[in-house]
């Protein structure tokens, strides 16, 4: 995890779906988990951050990501 995916993460819209333009680390956990359960992340950058995300949430550690969040 490196500090550069964790400010994307706060600070990338969804770019498509019932998401799209919600900030990534506000995604709902049971969404990321489809794509999980589905094994179709998208390819690139925004599955390897979706997949991060959702390790995130597992963990709890939401709080991390938080302060990166533009505005903050």
């Amino acid at each position: 995890m490196e500090k550069h995916q964790l400010v994307a993460i706060a600070n990338t819209a969804m770019p498509f779906g019932k998401y799209k333009g919600r900030m990534l680390i506000d995604l709902p956990e049971p969404y990321l988990l489809w794509f999980a359960r589905s094994g179709d992340f998208p390819s690139g950058q925004l599955g390897d951050l979706m997949q991060l995300i959702l390790a995130i949430k597992i963990e709890g550690l939401e709080g991390l990501v938080t302060p990166l969040k533009a505005g903050n």
